[in-house]
């Protein structure tokens, strides 16, 4: 039997304007540790470098990750690495060279390694024809074996997907489909250049759940121009009636210095801060009230899913893709900009097509960045994973999964957390570390305590509210 969601209450939070101001600052969202801003030009690009080494040596499980760039229009909004076209004979070319980089990444791999979770993003992943999305799956299925029980997840655009892309994917064993939604105001949608009927929205469910995909996750997007809390309820009342297993509910990233199409967005009215909280505040009171767990940052499940057994059982990961079920596992990632991770390095692609084609013609695996983990990130990393999906810290646990002394090694940020217990975001406890309801909203500024690189730097990310 389900245990009830976490109680959430307005009036119990004690969140007052000065206190959004303070808290309103750059911060990671840690889907990684460190972060992509840390990662360095890579040189040697031959299976035997640094970076690759450890993938001759590991063993156990792999989650896999494909990137589609292409999507047919430009939402302005939008921070992923795409390409704009409605051209879709470009990716015949984009996948010839994916058959490349999978097979020449396989033969670095162990033999005997399964791979339990696949994702594909993008992009638009079903910019992909029919054709395309089956030739896609011949060539991962011809270089990795996949575990009978895998956990295949697509992202979807309701706008351009067709019944006979749903019914390829299917084939290829998608049996998670995310889908996004964004805003379902007509106003919001001119704003953002993303029209999107709700008939829509209701087909492509009804597509997925005919087809056998039960598991679907709707995505939406808070901070949005002309958004207000009347106007998002709206949006969180339709979305309920589709009935998702999940919904993210992410936060506008508003970075205009790396992505200058969302200057656009500047000439409507953007939500300020206190707005955006408020709508957050609204989205968590409305989803834990209707049966769903906040599972945590942005992420909402009902409370007989996977996710929430998983937080409850203190399993939960995160990674590039959000929250995961799968531990202990190296992802490998292919595509244009696409970043792997493995022990003890990131690796990231080329984020132009043009670089990723010429690297792969010379025979290179076509990464620009990458990463090697010093022991203080591996310890570090651990410890912001494990706040961010367990909402806690045992220190004595922390400490001998670590090999540390806890208390000790992080002197400096145990004293630094004082402050952000004053203001109601976390609470010290007999074992270690507690986030309040506050502090969940909150949580990103909670794990800037652990960030060894932050300091007074944190410009290059987007605004924790």
């Amino acid at each position: 039997m389900p245990t009830a969601p976490l109680s959430f209450s307005r009036d119990s939070l004690g969140l007052n304007p000065a206190l959004i101001r303070k808290y309103n600052q750059p911060a990671p969202r840690y889907t990684s540790y460190p972060t992509a801003l840390k990662f360095k030009a890579v040189e040697d690009r031959s299976g035997r470098s640094a970076l690759l080494a450890d993938l001759e040596d590991a063993e156990g499980p792999l989650s896999l990750y494909v990137h589609v760039p292409y999507c047919r229009s430009l939402c302005w909004f939008c921070g992923c690495a795409k390409v704009i076209s409605t051209d879709t004979s470009l990716a015949d070319k984009y996948l010839d060279y994916l058959d490349m980089e999978v097979r020449r990444y396989a033969g670095l791999i162990r033999e005997g390694r399964k791979v339990v979770q696949l994702h594909f993003g993008g992009g638009s992943p079903n910019f992909l024809s029919p054709k395309q999305v089956r030739r896609l799956s011949g060539i991962l299925r011809g270089a990795f074996e996949f575990d009978d029980a895998a956990e295949i997840s697509v992202e979807l655009d309701p706008r351009t997907l067709s019944e006979a892309q749903v019914a390829a994917f299917m084939e290829l064993g998608v049996n998670r489909a995310s889908i996004g939604v964004q805003d379902v105001n007509r106003k919001v949608q001119e704003a953002i250049h993303r029209i999107q009927p709700t008939e829509t929205n209701a087909k492509t469910i009804s597509w997925l759940r005919a087809a056998g995909i039960h598991s679907i996750n709707v995505d939406l997007i808070y901070g949005l121009p002309y958004q207000t809390e009347e106007s998002f309820k709206e949006t969180l009342q339709e979305v309920l009636s589709y009935d998702p297993d999940r919904l993210a509910v992410f936060s506008y990233a508003h970075v205009p210095w790396s992505k200058p199409a969302q200057k656009i967005l500047e000439r409507s009215p953007l939500p300020d801060a206190d707005s955006k909280i408020e709508i957050l505040i609204q989205t968590v009171e409305k989803l834990t009230g209707c049966g769903y767990s906040h599972v945590g940052m942005d992420h909402f499940a009902k409370l007989e899913d996977p996710l929430v057994k998983a937080q409850r059982a203190k399993t939960l990961q995160r990674n590039f893709q959000g929250y995961s079920l799968h531990a202990n596992v190296d992802i490998c990632a292919f595509g244009m900009s696409a970043i792997s991770q493995s022990q003890n390095a990131f690796r990231q692609n080329y984020k132009d097509l043009d670089t990723y084609y010429r690297m792969l013609d010379e025979g290179n695996i076509p990464l620009e960045k990458g990463y090697l983990l010093t022991r203080d990130d591996q310890v570090r990393r651990e410890v912001i994973m494990r706040l961010m999906c367990d909402l806690e810290l045992d220190f004595a646990e922390r400490g001998a999964v670590n090999g540390i002394d806890f208390s000790s090694y992080f002197e400096s940020e145990i004293e630094g957390l004082k402050g952000m217990e004053s203001d109601g975001l976390v609470c010290f406890t007999e074992k270690g570390l507690s986030v309040t309801p506050l502090g969940r909203l909150l949580i990103r500024n909670v794990a800037c305590r652990f960030d060894a690189y932050l300091g007074n730097a944190s410009q290059g990310f987007s605004k924790a509210i």
